[in-house]
């Protein structure tokens, strides 16, 4: 039996079916409980969002939680993206599923660019220094685009229309929606999951469990620091696009280091290494603050406890048995390679 006749099989398995049945479900629902308007404009209003966050939080996982570098600059990524993809929409004259497919995978591409060119130099750190030097990058990405003129598209008289980087880009088409959305989390993730099931993320995993150890058995460190680095860029990058088209309007101070930090907390309550965890925090610190809004006195009172008891349950032992049983699975430190 030949090799490809192996592999077709190993991916028709009832697992794979499962998952695919999986997907198609949970759309089927989202799109019963938006074209019948089971849910309200707020919350329908939050679907974007919502999966712009999962992949934030899935691919800065790759980073922070399977390479074991804190990273503090992945809204300046995302900034990157969102730009990117904006001046590209707004500067052509295309239909609009190809345009919006343009501008997704230049936006991803723009932002992968400056993710392999600060890796090079920024990995060669750990811990703390990487920390500052992320976020010392996030916001000198925040502060060139207010500096900047940016092309805005062109007027009547075919003359470039140019705005400055304080006053954000406005106009943008507003292509983005709860299926591209989920179409581009399906795909982050699927992606990610097998990266990290595959020999180069066992590397990965052995970089951030002994690097030493990794390096003496002939891993190439810095290779697979920037591959993990230039990808989690790239999906940032997406997630940029995607957001800034679900908006219409983007400025320089949507992406500075509080939105990291907000990115970082999603993997952190999630678990770090997790997936699936990264994935349920990311959906509800995203809807949580919506849901307290009728209290609005209380509301970041409300936030703040509910932040700890997540974390708290994070590390209980109920938790410690739903990773024992696959549900919430981490990797394991000794990784097989």
């Amino acid at each position: 039996m030949s090799t490809n006749t192996k592999q077709n099989k190993n991916i028709f398995t009832l697992k794979n079916l499962l998952v695919l049945a999986g997907i198609i479900a949970i759309y089927l629902i989202l799109t019963a409980l938006v074209e019948f308007n089971i849910l309200n404009r707020q919350f329908s209003a939050l679907l974007v969002p919502v999966g712009a966050n999962i992949i934030l939080a899935v691919s800065l996982n790759l980073v922070t939680g399977f390479l074991g570098e804190l990273s503090l600059g992945h809204a300046g990524f995302m900034g990157i993206g969102a730009y990117a993809g904006a001046i590209l929409t707004l500067n052509m004259n295309l239909p609009k599923i190809p345009e919006f497919i343009l501008a997704i995978i230049f936006g991803g591409l723009v932002a992968a660019l400056f993710g392999f060119l600060i890796g090079v130099p920024v990995l060669r750190l750990r811990g703390d220094y990487l920390a500052i030097v992320t976020l010392a990058f996030g916001e000198i990405i925040r502060s060139i685009i207010n500096s900047l003129s940016i092309p805005a598209g062109v007027d009547a008289a075919g003359k470039l229309i140019l705005k400055k980087g304080t006053m954000g880009l406005s106009g943008i088409p507003t292509y983005a929606n709860y299926t591209w959305v989920y179409v581009a989390v399906v795909i982050t993730i699927v992606v990610i999951v097998n990266l990290v099931n595959s020999r180069h993320g066992r590397m990965i995993c052995s970089i951030r469990d002994n690097r030493i150890a990794a390096e003496s058995i002939g891993i190439r460190v810095s290779k697979f620091k920037i591959m993990a680095f230039s990808l989690a860029a790239f999906f940032a990058g997406v997630a940029g696009v995607i957001y800034g088209h679900s908006i219409s309007i983007i400025k320089p101070g949507d992406y500075d280091y509080n939105r990291s930090i907000n990115i970082l907390v999603f993997v952190v309550l999630g678990g770090m290494g997790s997936i699936k965890g990264s994935v349920i925090a990311a959906i509800i610190l995203t809807v949580l603050p919506e849901v307290l809004r009728p209290i609005q006195e209380y509301r970041m009172l409300m936030y703040a406890v509910l932040l700890i008891a997540m974390m708290l349950f994070n590390h209980s032992s109920i938790m410690a048995r739903l990773q024992e049983s696959g549900m919430f699975k981490k990797t394991s430190k000794l990784q097989k390679l």
